[in-house]
């Protein structure tokens, strides 16, 4: 078999491809996820199993990496030619392997997660809304949010237990529910189940986002990681930092992983991206991309860095008032915005295919990204 014709008969056999060189990965819907091609565990690489689009396809935007699964074996191998990579892919294929069958009854994931969103209630008053503010989140009665008072967990162990959960929209830009994400919390007090993974997904969730309020109408729209972490900023920013284009309303975005995150595509009105950073490898990986296709857009950026492990821990550590002082004066430094904004500096915006806005980070981040001011006591990066 040629290239071409391995990669198909690979393909055909995606989910076998994916245990036996990325082990420590998960399958996640239509996906297979891991850290990276070295099978590592984490959520930056996704390999596709199943159609609507090319199955056997994968990408790792942490690591700008992408192909078929032949490149995938290559990678994962360490194999140093073509030649080598094509061995010991025929080898793999040469093994028994289960057979391929056509599901036209396949599971619908995407089905399941609106079936469940229109089971869940209102977080208004629920035990969701409590853990919440434990967190010290008080700005989330956003229609993106809902609470379920028992939903199913399996454990690793194929055994099933009913905790309440928060559960969360993941949608476009058009606002068509794609998929959901879950939080499954303890039922006797305001945190997270104590489970393997009280964190999932189901449903169609990378290159989509938990929306709160009206983004594809926002000329500044917020985006970050994690659900608590961008309500964590939406709960400290002044009222009205993030408001721009309507009167009234927060904009924001939780891409719920560093590879949706670094995959991220600002809607069309987009004239600012303000980008919450996790303080860890992978998500500063996953914003340099996404600072990047700001700059092909046009689109001005700005990049914020918490003290901590991400801003729900700053929240949590210094309370809403202290995180709102130490905001209020990098909202003051907003390059071409007269009501403020979080980037360093005075860059210019321009619009849509001219020169683009220069990029900041700001935050107590690496020296190496640039050079350095002080504001309320954070470090101020201006890229070099």
């Amino acid at each position: 078999m040629n290239p071409a014709d391995t990669a198909a008969a690979l393909a055909a056999h995606a989910e076998d491809v994916c245990r036996r060189f990325l082990p420590h990965g998960k399958k996640q819907g239509r996906y297979w996820c891991a850290g990276d091609v070295r099978g590592a565990p984490g959520r930056s690489l996704f390999v596709r199993l199943e159609p609507p689009g090319p199955v056997g396809k994968w990408s790792d935007p942490a690591e700008q990496l992408h192909g078929d699964l032949l490149d995938l074996i290559r990678l994962a191998t360490g194999s140093r030619s073509l030649r080598e990579a094509l061995a010991e892919a025929r080898r793999f294929l040469a093994q028994p392997l289960p057979p391929t069958t056509s599901r036209p009854d396949a599971y619908d994931r995407t089905q399941a997660a609106r079936n469940l969103w229109d089971r869940c209630q209102p977080i208004d008053g629920s035990h969701a809304q409590l853990y919440l503010k434990a967190r010290g989140i008080r700005r989330c009665h956003f229609p993106a949010l809902r609470f379920h008072h028992a939903l199913p967990y399996r454990s690793d162990t194929g055994r099933w237990r009913r905790y309440p959960a928060l559960v969360a929209a993941v949608a476009g830009d058009d606002g068509e529910i794609q998929g959901v994400h879950r939080t499954w919390l303890d039922s006797r007090s305001p945190a997270k189940a104590n489970v393997a993974a009280p964190r999932k997904s189901l449903g169609r969730i990378h290159g989509f986002a938990v929306r709160f309020g009206e983004p594809a109408a926002a000329s500044t729209l917020l985006v970050g990681e994690g659900i608590e972490t961008v309500l964590s900023l939406v709960t400290a920013l002044p009222d009205g930092a993030l408001r721009t284009a309507v009167p009234s309303g927060t904009f924001a975005a939780a891409a719920l992983s560093a590879g949706g995150l670094g995959t991220f595509v600002p809607p069309p009105m987009t004239a600012r991206l303000i980008v919450a950073q996790d303080r860890d490898d992978e998500g500063e990986r996953a914003v340099r991309r996404l600072q990047l296709r700001c700059t092909r857009l046009g689109i001005a950026s700005a990049v914020l860095v918490p003290e901590g492990g991400d801003f729900n821990d700053d929240l949590v550590t210094l309370g809403t008032r202290c995180l709102a002082r130490r905001l209020t004066p990098l909202v003051a430094r907003s390059p071409g915005q007269s009501r403020g904004g979080f980037a360093a500096g005075r860059p210019r915006r321009h619009s849509r295919g001219g020169a683009p806005g220069r990029p900041a980070r700001v935050g107590a981040a690496s020296p190496r990204f640039g050079n350095e001011e002080r504001v309320a006591g954070w470090k101020v990066f201006i890229p070099s």
